[in-house]
Order: C-alpha cells, then sequence, then structure tokens
C-alpha cells in the first residue's frame, strides 16, 4: 500500500485513469466489431459508412495513446482490406 500522500492520490488517480482507458478501449472493440458485421451481412454502401464512422474512433482513441499508432494503423488497414474485397 502506498505510504505517503503523494503515493495514495496517484493510486487513486491511477484507479481514475485506468477506468476511462478501459473504456476508450472497449468503444474501440465495438466498433471494429461494428464493421467486421456490417462486412458480414454483405451491404457494401452501410459498412462504408459504418467503416468510416469506425476509422475516427480508432484514430481519436490512437491520438490519446491509449493504442500504439501502429495498432491503429493495423486495424484500419485491414478493415479496409475486407471492405475492399466485398467488391
Amino acid at each position: 500500500m502506498a505510504n505517503t500522500a503523494q503515493a495514495r492520490k496517484r493510486a487513486r488517480q491511477a484507479v481514475k485513469l485506468n477506468a476511462h482507458n478501459s473504456s476508450q478501449r472497449s468503444t474501440l472493440r465495438t466498433a471494429i466489431k461494428a464493421v467486421r458485421k456490417a462486412i458480414a451481412t454483405g451491404d457494401k454502401v452501410a459498412a462504408a459508412a459504418i467503416y468510416q464512422s469506425s476509422i475516427s474512433t480508432i484514430d481519436r482513441i490512437a491520438d490519446k495513446k491509449i493504442i500504439h499508432k501502429n495498432k491503429a494503423a493495423r486495424h484500419k488497414s485491414r478493415l479496409a482490406a475486407a471492405l475492399k474485397a466485398l467488391a
């Protein structure tokens, strides 16, 4: 357990930050699943629209350094390839 006042405060802040980052990662996973589900239905127009909104979400989370920028690029690339293969 933390022994100093500043260590106790940092422990409290860490809990709050962890909860926020976990929420953001969950949002990321949901956005990716939404694109995959739209691609699975076969409707390219709807899938492209969902893909665009998901790209915005992925970029926003990468900008906050919750995930690495290369991981974000990898997700975007794979989703784009899956969308292109739908044609």
